[in-house]
């Protein structure tokens, strides 16, 4: 617990710092054009959408809370990239004066016209990235298990990081059921990240239940847990999840139609908890399973796949987004063993496929990623 409030504290303290030189950088351009613009007004506008992502945790109403993460979320891109390229370019004065191309002390015209540099290439990041983020593309995976059965020919649909109440991400529902529909899938499985923290940030849910119900499968719809699925709104999402006919299989396994295994992991950092469920050992899982059915494993984050050997066929992960956004797009690939794709270790390990998600987090945009609806044909 100690940890992770030294851990909070010192996010929120470079966060702090960071929009102070972000506010400072803006300043310095905007006087340019506004010679006469209230300081303290100017910070007032900048602290409103510095602290628009954290109104959420306050006890007002939902509504508020939906309007002011609209704000928030949109906000975090523009902090990532004004601090990026504000930082590019004090790099960029740097070089000029130690090279004498720019003369100390700096012009203001050169302030000027670097911060209305930051702001155009922001802009334009931003708008490329909103728009990305609303395409869905299909990707399909072949892959030959070992252990083939009785399995015969199967197509799994896996999607995941949903993440329900996020900036009216269940808005992209229908599309995302035509999409999985279109594809004709024998089973579909969620893998994880189905909700945002908080099921009540979801604007209709009486309708996302209903376009979930949409889904058609022939053995059905599986889930797993990711670390969003919890905190104190953990009861309404297993009641959301079973209203919607999505079958939740926490360190639980279901044997799909006498041809393979299926089995759901329970993610090991819920945000909130999951209301006191953990997760057990996958050999424990396995005890009781017919070792002659090949074994499908849904775990939503990657960061475990070393848990799995020869005794299972495939394993499928979400969480990573592909990084979603530069640079974190870079981030992830350097974290992970694979943020994303298709990667097996070698001919006795397990087949793995990570997922970028069908939704965003964070701030709902792409940039180095795009969203997916994966089409696995099992052999």
């Amino acid at each position: 617990m100690k940890r992770m409030t030294l851990s909070a504290f010192i996010m929120i303290s470079v966060y702090i710092v960071a929009n102070v030189y972000i506010a400072i950088c803006l300043y310095l351009g905007i006087i340019m054009m506004l010679p006469h613009m209230n300081v303290w007004i100017y910070a007032g506008i900048y602290t409103f959408f510095t602290l628009s992502l954290f109104v959420r945790f306050f006890p007002v109403s939902y509504g508020l809370k939906r309007f002011m993460n609209q704000i928030g979320v949109h906000w975090i891109g523009f902090f990532v990239y004004f601090l990026l390229f504000f930082v590019v370019a004090e790099i960029v004065i740097l070089i000029g004066r130690v090279t004498r191309l720019i003369q100390s002390p700096i012009s203001p015209d050169i302030r000027f016209w670097s911060a209305v540099i930051v702001v155009l290439i922001t802009l334009v990041l931003m708008l490329y990235g909103k728009l990305n983020a609303l395409k869905l593309r299909n990707v399909s995976y072949e892959v030959q298990l070992k252990k083939s059965g009785n399995l015969g020919e199967i197509k799994i649909v896996m999607i995941a990081d949903l993440h329900f109440g996020f900036s009216s991400a269940e808005k992209n529902l229908p599309k995302i059921v035509r999409g999985i529909n279109d594809v004709c899938p024998d089973v579909v499985c969620i893998v994880g990240d189905i909700f945002n923290d908080d099921v009540n940030l979801i604007r209709d849910r009486d309708t996302a239940i209903e376009l979930l119900k949409g889904i058609k499968s022939k053995y059905g719809v599986y889930a797993c847990l990711g670390n969003h699925d919890g905190g104190r709104t953990f009861p309404e999402m297993l009641r959301f999840l079973e209203q919607s006919g999505v079958e939740l299989l926490n360190d639980e396994y279901r044997v799909i139609g006498d041809r393979f295994v299926l089995i759901g992991r329970v993610d090991t950092s819920p945000i909130g908890g999951f209301g006191g469920l953990e997760r057990v050992g996958i050999a424990d899982i396995m005890a009781n399973i017919d070792s002659e059915l090949p074994v499908v494993v849904m775990d939503h984050n990657p960061a475990y796949i070393s848990e799995y050997g020869s005794e299972h066929d495939l394993v499928l992960s979400a969480h990573t987004h592909k990084g979603q956004f530069f640079p974190f797009t870079i981030v992830t690939k350097s974290i992970f063993t694979v943020d994303y794709g298709y990667y097996q270790k070698d001919s006795e390990s397990p087949h793995i496929i990570v997922t970028s998600g069908v939704n965003t987090w964070g701030t709902p945009i792409r940039i180095g990623s795009t969203s997916e609806i994966v089409s696995i044909t099992v052999l």
